[in-house]
This record gives structure tokens, sequence and C-alpha cells, in this order.
């Protein structure tokens, strides 16, 4: 018996540390996406700036890699976060037209420059809204549109069609294309992405890695990706997913409102100077203005103030970490102590969301920091400033 608890006790430990090595590996993941989108943001500065023809291709080519590395990472984190069940999902109202021009506004070009045609085409209600994450919905019709691009050059469709049943909202989407190669092979990476992976270069790697992701994030909303061979040339890949409606106004997506007819002042708190690029890059695309503070003692001297209708906060900092200074700055009176307080992390998991929650911040957005579900918590929490302005100044 002692033998046997003995081996149930070093099987456990090795179990804990498998674990703790692949919480260390996410994390150092993690900050290699942020530190990617650093980098795609000084070369957004860099393509605005009148550069040589050389220079605008070096800073291109630099984007370019930096934006494929960004995705790869991030796919590969999500894919872990899905294996162990803790991807997060967060639905949303959302227009289903708009999500329709979403996809073409995003693929036409990209895949006019690979000499293939893109065509998007939405059947339904014009109107139609759906409550669903469209984020990971999105993502799953990037890793789609990849793989069909992969092929070779041809034709692609996507095509989405709404119909009610019942309560729900059914959402068929299809991705049909006719580029070339062995059809059986594109099934076997469709239906065993991450199958002979060992045997894979870089290219064909990072597309198993997405393949999965799409097929863990499908299934997750309720879904399954089916693939076959079409007849002559190419594949369809499609699912179904029946989702609840929601009203086409609070459906409709756009950038954060003003604030009282102006832009919305920011606080942006890092102390990650490439962090502070990228919030900064995304707060100027939200046509918002912002200020920075380099930690959670800068951060509550400025907050004093009381001039920020929002402060984005990291948690980890020297000196004051994000969580006393929410505290310290909730302490604050009148209209310096009300501003919204929203989270920037990398660790959002249920117990630190509900400290952070606890502390006085009102929402949370991991890194690395995706535009739309920035706006999406931009939009929920600028909303009411005006009315919560005043009433802290009373």
């Amino acid at each position: 018996m002692g033998g046997l608890a003995s081996l149930l006790a070093s099987h456990r430990r090795r179990q804990h540390e498998a674990r703790d090595a692949m919480a260390i590996v996410e994390r150092m993941a993690v900050d290699i996406g942020a530190h990617l989108d650093g980098v795609l943001a000084i070369t957004e500065r860099l393509e605005q700036q009148r550069l040589t023809p050389d220079a605008a291709a070096f800073v291109r080519a630099i984007g370019d890699t930096s934006r494929d590395m960004g995705e790869t990472v991030g796919r590969a984190v999500d894919l872990h976060r899905s294996v162990n069940g803790d991807l997060q999902m967060d639905a949303a109202p959302t227009r289903l037209r708009d999500f329709a021009d979403l996809v073409e506004a995003r693929w036409a070009n990209r895949a006019s420059e690979g000499g293939s045609t893109l065509l998007v085409s939405y059947d339904g209600d014009p109107e139609c809204g759906v409550e669903i994450d469209g984020e990971r919905l999105l993502q799953v019709i990037d890793i789609l549109v990849e793989n069909a691009l992969s092929a070779g050059r041809g034709m692609i469709e996507v095509r989405l069609s709404a119909r009610a049943e019942d309560d729900r909202i059914t959402l068929d989407c299809q991705l049909r294309d006719n580029a070339g190669g062995h059809a059986e092979d594109r099934l076997r990476r469709v239906n065993d992405p991450l199958g002979g992976v060992g045997g894979q270069d870089r290219s064909e790697m990072a597309l198993g890695v997405g393949l999965a992701l799409a097929q863990s994030v499908v299934r997750t909303m309720g879904g399954r990706l089916i693939a076959e061979a079409n007849r002559g040339a190419g594949l369809t890949v499609g699912f179904s997913l029946p989702l609840i409606p929601a009203a086409a106004e609070a459906a409709a997506q756009d950038a954060p409102e003003p604030v009282g007819g102006r832009s919305a002042h920011i606080l942006i708190v890092d102390d990650n100077a490439t962090n502070r690029m990228v919030a900064e890059a995304l707060c100027d695309m939200f046509e918002c203005t912002s200020e920075q503070a380099v930690d959670g003692v800068e951060a509550v001297e400025m907050a004093r103030s009381g001039r920020f209708d929002l402060i984005l906060m990291d948690i980890k900092m020297p000196r004051m970490d994000g969580v006393a200074a929410t505290r310290a700055i909730r302490e604050l009176s009148g209209r310096s102590s009300a501003a919204p307080i929203v989270a920037l992390t990398a660790n959002a998991d249920p117990a630190d969301v509900h400290t952070y929650l606890a502390a006085g911040m009102q929402d949370v957005v991991e890194k690395p920091i995706k535009p739309e579900r920035l706006a999406l918590v931009l939009n929920s929490l600028l909303a009411g400033a005006d009315g919560d302005s005043a009433e802290a100044a009373a």
C-alpha cells in the first residue's frame, strides 16, 4: 500500500508540474503577443510618415510578419485554453448584415492580392441581430478563408444565411472554394488538423492550429464544422449555429460614442512602454484622446484632476499595482473617483476577475488587446458617462 501511495503522489506531483509549466508557457506566449502588437503599432505610425520606397517596403514586411506571428501565437494560446475549457466567450448583439460586410471588407483586397476572388453574400432579414461573440465568429471565418487561400488561386464564396425557427435564429455559414490540391489531403487537414503535426513545416503547423481552434470554437457555440469535397475542384466547409435573437438597434456596433459632444479622454496606465503605445494607438483609432501613467502611483495623482472619462489599468506594476490604484482612486472625492476603470491583463481567470471587480473596476480586457473587445467595453462604459459624471460632481 505504501508503494502505491507513493506512486500516486508522484503522479499527482508530475501533473501539477506539467500544469505549472503550461501556465508559464501561456503567460510567455501572451507577453510575446503583446510585444508583437507593439511592433504593429510602431509600424502603423511609421507608415504614416514620409518614407523612401525601400523603407516603406521594409516597414510593410515587418508589419506583415508581426501580424502573422501574432495571430499564430494568439491562436495557439486560444487553442490551449479551449482544450482546458477556459476559452472566454463574450456574446453581444451583432447584426448579421454588418458582419457579412465586415468579412468582405477584411478579405476582398487580401484575396485579390493573392490572385483569388472573394465573394461574400448574406441571405436573411437585413436587420436581423443575434447574440453571439462576433470576434470569435470572425476568428473562425478568418481561419477558413486562410485555409482556402493556402490551397492556391481561385474563387472563394462565403455565404451567410439566417432563418427564424421558433424563438431562435439559425445561422448557416458556408465557405466554398474551387482551388486545386488533392481533395483527400485537404479534407484530412480539416477533419484532423493536428494529425502528423510533427512532420509539418511552420506554415502547415499554423494552419493546423487554426483549424483545430475553429473546430473548437464552433463546437463551443453549439455547432459542428463539416467539410466535403466539391464536384470538380475545391472544398466546401460549413457549420450551423442556433442563436438567440437580439434587437436590431442593440446589434448595430459603432465606435465609442463621444462624451458630451466631445471625444472621450482616457488615462492609460501600464509600466510597459510597448503596451502603452498599443493602447494609445487603439484610442486614436476610436477617436479618443489619451494620457499615460507608468504605474499606480502616477495614475492616482493624475486621476485627482477628474479630467478622465475612463481609465485603462494594467494590473502588475511597480510601486503600486492596478488593484491598489483602483481602490485608492475610488477613495477620492467627487468626479475624480467616478471614472470607469477597465483592467488590462493577461490574468483573467474567474477568481482574478472577481478581485478586480471587487476593487472597483467595471470590466476586464485581456491582453493582447483585441480592438473589437475594447470597442465593445468602451461603448458600454462611456454610454452613461455624462450622467454618472454629473451625479459624481453634484
